[in-house]
């Protein structure tokens, strides 16, 4: 497959940076990952954003524009002869003397991937995990490069078909593995709030505006693993996997008829036909 590499077209076999690189040596680096349908980037405009404040917070300047991310990602589809698409938009500090360092990052490494995906599940399974949800690096949780709470909480579930969950230290329900969490009492929607330290997913943020544009009661706060476990329905999201309805937590077994996640299942796929850019594009096109 091609990448791209600051500013090249190379095989993935052929692409190099420096072991000097403080993504490399420290952890310095942000990512998006989205989907693309039909030649289409879904919600490129949030995920652009999101990394923009991203980098903004580890001091690190990025000069691309959305326009020129767009035709990067045009080429690579085309060089990849793909439609349809995981991508990976990923940058780090750069190359940089070893050490810590304050002042601002004016060269970094620009990494952008695609490879193909096929359909995927709409079901998993869901496992509460011992691992307990590290809280975030800085005021808020970035889609960072540090992600060694992540591998731990994997290799608790190593199986495909299992989403672990992650606690706080205080018992609340936090997130996913790779994913955010919801779930479904007497037709209203529960979900952690971002004060738990979780992730503020893209995905996560449209579900939610598609709850409140079909005024359905939705509520964000700070829940323990037994008001999970007691829901009607519980559903995880993530820009790859979309909106995946959870059959069993644990030994608790939900209830084979999921209206509300088939609902925004079906709704999500209405969506994509639309070929949003933003979130905000709900209110004016759906």
């Amino acid at each position: 497959m091609y990448i791209y590499l600051n500013g090249e077209y190379v095989l993935q076999a052929e692409a190099k940076i420096s072991p000097f690189d403080h993504g490399f040596l420290y952890g310095l680096g942000v990512f998006e990952t989205f989907r693309i349908y039909d030649g289409h980037p879904f919600l490129l405009d949030d995920h652009f954003q999101r990394l923009a404040r991203s980098l903004r917070e580890l001091n690190i300047s990025l000069s691309l524009t959305k326009a020129e991310l767009l035709e990067i990602i045009e080429k690579l589809l085309e060089k990849n002869k793909l439609q349809d698409a995981y991508i990976r938009f990923n940058v780090s500090a750069g190359e940089a003397p070893i050490g810590l360092q304050t002042e601002p990052y004016k060269a970094p490494n620009v990494i952008i991937f695609m490879k193909p995906i096929g359909r995927l599940d709409k079901i998993k399974k869901a496992a509460i995990l011992n691992t307990v949800r590290n809280t975030p690096e800085g005021r808020e949780r970035l889609k960072s490069h540090h992600y060694l709470n992540n591998v731990l909480g994997k290799r608790e579930v190593p199986d495909l078909d299992t989403e672990g969950i992650f606690l706080t230290s205080e018992g609340f329900v936090a997130e996913g593995i790779v994913s955010n969490i919801f779930w479904v009492k007497k037709g209203e929607v529960y979900t952690p709030s971002v004060k738990t330290g979780i992730l503020n997913g893209i995905t996560r943020r449209f579900i939610l505006q598609l709850l409140k544009k079909y005024n359905i009661p939705c509520h964000e706060g700070c829940y323990d693993a037994t008001q999970l476990a007691e829901a009607d329905e519980v559903f995880i999201t993530n820009s790859i996997q979309e909106v995946v309805g959870i059959t069993t937590l644990d030994e608790h077994r939900y209830p084979s008829e999921r209206k509300m996640t088939q609902f925004l299942q079906r709704t999500y796929e209405e969506c994509k036909k639309q070929r949003l850019y933003a979130i905000k594009e709900l209110e004016e096109r759906i």
